[in-house]
C-alpha cells in the first residue's frame, strides 16, 4: 500500500486536510450571519475591500459574502471527491484523482490570490499572512503536480489482472 502514492496525491490528501475543515467553518459561519461571517479573520479582507472601494448596499454585501461562501464550499466538494478518488488504489496509482485536485487548487488558489490582493489594498497584515500562506500551500502542490510524472505500468503487472484479450 505504501508503494502506489505519489507525492501529489499525498500532498492533496494533506491540503485536504486543511481545507475541508477551515474553509467549510468559514463558509458556514457566513452561511449563519453574512454580514458577521464575512468580518471574520478569514474573509476580513474582502469584507473591508467591498466596503472601502465598492461601496455596496447590505443586501449586495450579503450577496458577496453568500458567493464568497459559494466559491469556498466549491473548492471544499472538489477536495471531498478527490478524497473519495484516492481511496481506490487504481485511480490512484494512474492519476486519475489529479482532475477533482486540479480544480480545487485552480479555484482556490484565485480566490487566495484574490484575498492576498484585497488584504493589501486593505492593509489587514493578519488576513494577508492567512491568504498568502494558503496561497504558496496550493502553488506547491500545484508545482508537484506538474513536474512528478504519471506511474508508469509495470511490465508483469498486466498480465496479472483481467484483460478481455485471449493469451
Amino acid at each position: 500500500m505504501s508503494g502506489n502514492w505519489r507525492i501529489s496525491t499525498f500532498n492533496g490528501a494533506l491540503l485536504a486536510a486543511y481545507f475541508i475543515p477551515a474553509w467549510t467553518i468559514a463558509a458556514f459561519k457566513i452561511v449563519i450571519s453574512p454580514i458577521h461571517g464575512l468580518y471574520e479573520r478569514p474573509n476580513i479582507s474582502l469584507a473591508l475591500f467591498v466596503s472601502d472601494h465598492l461601496q455596496l448596499s447590505g443586501m449586495a454585501t450579503v450577496r458577496v459574502a453568500l458567493l464568497l461562501a459559494l466559491g469556498r464550499m466549491t473548492v471544499v466538494a472538489f477536495l471531498a471527491v478527490f478524497l473519495v478518488f484516492i481511496t481506490r488504489a487504481s485511480t490512484r496509482r494512474s492519476g486519475g484523482c489529479d482532475e477533482a485536485l486540479g480544480m480545487a487548487l485552480a479555484i482556490g488558489s484565485v480566490m487566495s490570490f484574490a484575498g492576498v490582493l484585497m488584504a493589501s489594498q486593505a492593509g489587514e497584515m493578519a488576513a494577508l499572512r492567512l491568504h498568502a500562506a494558503e496561497l504558496l500551500m496550493m502553488l506547491g502542490t500545484v508545482i508537484v503536480m506538474l513536474i512528478e510524472r504519471p506511474a508508469q505500468p509495470q511490465p508483469g503487472a498486466a498480465s496479472a489482472g483481467l484483460t478481455l484479450q485471449q493469451t
